[in-house]
């Protein structure tokens, strides 16, 4: 079993990798921007006859409804420059690892005479693809998650200065500066918004910059506070402020039930060190 399945494994491969080279199909795959992606032996001997083979088995068609979905959480991560072919070939990518694995366990099972080898590789098949997937999902959830325990304090701030008569747009500039030179960390809030901050300042309109600006958050509460300024910013710093009032309250409820979820996460994860301990 384990001679049938790496054999078959390792002709199909084959076949991907002849046909390209001799074809030219390089020119399909683009750079993405990714290290790993764009590595010139990774295109070569993974990429590519992965993409040729899911290609032709019809599996990438079938993938359409799954790879939007992943396409959108890596366009947030990653910025306008990602594009649906660089989504397509991380998903060739994490599918060309689980098939190497499974190759590998198949020979390495045939080569030892261990019959576990085999199920150890086909298991790996579908958990590093997996992995992978549900790792973009968690930076993206993450990355959703520091927005929102930013965002109230960023209103505060936009409030207490508009109260003391600054503009709106130099207003929002005080904001975007990072809140202690200790928290080396970049934050997404305040790095889209110094973005939003440059491209007014290069001479784009503020709202075009603020819709932008909320495109590229891809969070609803950003969009609500986004909504907000641009329908008050003209009407005076008190109706402005009032309207942040109101809108805070309801932010403040999501950073206490974001820090309150993070706070379980964290106690979950010291369970099963504190189980070996004692």
């Amino acid at each position: 079993m384990a001679i049938l399945i790496g054999a078959l494994l390792t002709i199909v491969w084959i076949a991907g990798f002849t046909i390209n080279e001799r074809s030219q199909a390089r020119q399909k795959v683009i750079k993405t921007g990714d290290e790993k992606l764009d590595h010139p032996t990774v295109r070569r001997l993974l990429i590519i006859p992965m993409l040729w083979v899911l290609e032709k088995s019809g599996l990438l068609d079938r993938m359409q409804p799954f790879l939007s979905a992943l396409h959108g959480k890596m366009f947030v991560l990653h910025g306008a420059t990602w594009t649906v072919d660089a989504t397509k070939q991380f998903a060739v990518f994490t599918i060309g690892c689980g098939y190497a694995a499974a190759a590998c366990g198949a020979w390495l099972s045939l080569l030892s005479g261990e019959r576990s080898l085999l199920y150890m590789g086909l298991l790996l098949g579908v958990i590093i693809p997996a992995a992978r997937w549900r790792d973009t999902i968690r930076k993206f959830e993450q990355r959703k998650q520091d927005i929102l325990l930013v965002i109230p304090e960023v209103m505060s701030k936009l409030m207490l200065l508009l109260g003391a008569g600054e503009t709106v747009q130099r207003a929002l500039i005080r904001c975007a500066e990072r809140r202690d030179d200790r928290d080396k960390r970049e934050i997404p809030l305040l790095i889209e918004l110094r973005r939003a901050n440059e491209e007014i300042r290069n001479g784009q309109s503020f709202s075009a910059a603020m819709e932008a600006f909320s495109r590229r958050c891809a969070v609803q509460e950003v969009s609500l506070f986004t909504t907000t300024i641009l329908l008050n910013y003209r009407r005076g710093g008190d109706r402005l402020v009032l309207s942040l009032k109101e809108l805070s309250y309801s932010l403040w409820e999501k950073r206490k039930a974001v820090a309150r979820s993070r706070g379980e996460e964290a106690s979950s994860k010291l369970v099963f060190p504190l189980v070996g301990i004692f």
